[in-house]
């Protein structure tokens, strides 16, 4: 049939024919992805819970658009009429565009994976060690395998010519004087590289810790190859190279669990009944849902010539609700001193006594 076909159109001019079977491949390209995508589609049953064929539409819908009728046009290059000396030329141009669309659709997959993995491990969660942990990990890898497909892929297409096959050769023959001189200028980029690698996976840092870094506390936003960025609490973002936190001290307050003590301070007189104090410092604790009942303790911790320090102790699930029930302890605790105990606000005393009268002349 299709032989057929071709025989009833031999009396179209070349030009006419090689344009029209170029049209019909990338036509019938289109209408495949457009069939493929309506049947995804038609698929999903909510559009507000997560979906790996949604995540597939959003990540590869665009490189199917040029995968599909490159690989089709492909094909049909050797039915079109050309010079001989022509094909080898179309059929290169067509090699590289479909190196350059397998590529993105390679990279669209690794983001669907990716998308699959976040779903499953969801930063939501109270505890969420294990998932920040993936989720490090993944990151890393996700950027480290685009980058990896990106040299392969321009590896791919540049050896492809004779001529940079001649050229790499040539390389080849001096890399040992081009190798130390490359070696002494990639060495920091190196030293990045790896310290990207040893945060992968020894995870000093994970996406998500909390951190005192220069000062400012933030979250671990992103971690890429070769910097860290952090989102400070005023929404400002702190960037930083990724070997910093390989030669730099910095506090890490959720390495091993997003649990954390807090502690408020009181400055009040020697007159403060500190049983009453308490009995009210637990009171607020058990009203309180910031507090995880895991410690407490009101305690009188230092003393100066005008006032005694009291401390107040708690605990909480993570650094923010530890924050905002320091903040909680703090104001109710005084509204309580000020309005049970006014006289236990702290004072400055003074001792005047009365001068003996002067005497009479």
């Amino acid at each position: 049939m299709w032989n057929q076909l071709i025989e009833n159109t031999d009396h179209l001019p070349d030009w006419l024919w090689n344009l029209l079977l170029a049209g019909i491949a990338v036509i019938a390209g289109w209408l495949i992805k457009i069939l493929l995508s309506l049947f995804l589609r038609k698929s999903l049953s909510d559009q507000h819970e997560f979906s790996l064929l949604r995540s597939v539409l959003n990540h590869l819908g665009k490189a199917f658009n040029y995968f599909l009728p490159l690989l089709l046009l492909n094909t049909a290059i050797p039915m079109m009429r050309v010079p001989s000396k022509y094909i080898p030329t179309l059929s290169k141009m067509a090699e590289i565009a479909m190196t350059l669309s397998f590529a993105a659709l390679v990279i669209g997959i690794i983001k669907v994976l990716e998308d699959y993995v976040y779903h499953t491990y969801d930063l939501k969660k109270a505890n969420n060690l294990r998932e920040r942990k993936i989720r490090t990990q993944l990151q890393f890898i996700r950027k480290l395998s685009i980058s990896l497909v990106l040299i392969l892929t321009a590896c791919f297409i540049l050896l492809s010519f004779d001529s940079m096959r001649k050229l790499g050769a040539g390389l080849l023959t001096g890399v040992g004087v081009g190798g130390i001189i490359i070696g002494f200028a990639a060495q920091k980029s190196l030293g990045n590289l790896l310290a990207g690698f040893q945060i992968a996976f020894t995870q000093p840092i994970r996406i998500d810790d909390v951190l005192v870094v220069e000062g400012e506390w933030g979250r671990v936003e992103e971690i890429t190859l070769t910097y860290v960025v952090l989102n400070i609490w005023d929404q400002r973002r702190l960037i930083l190279p990724i070997n910093y936190f390989i030669e730099k001290p910095f506090q890490n307050w959720t390495r091993t669990s997003a649990e954390m003590l807090g502690t408020a301070f009181f400055y009040l007189d020697y007159t403060v009944p500190v049983d009453q104090l308490r009995i009210e410092f637990d009171r607020l604790l058990a009203a309180s849902p910031l507090w995880d009942r895991r410690a407490k303790a009101l305690q009188v911790t230092n003393t100066s010539e005008r006032t005694m320090e009291v401390r107040a102790l708690m605990s909480a699930a993570s650094s923010g609700n530890a924050f905002d029930l320091r903040c909680y302890i703090r104001e109710n605790l005084i509204k309580y001193v000020r309005e049970q105990f006014p006289d236990s606000l702290p004072k400055t005393r003074a001792l005047i006594e009365p001068q003996p009268p002067a005497p009479s002349a």
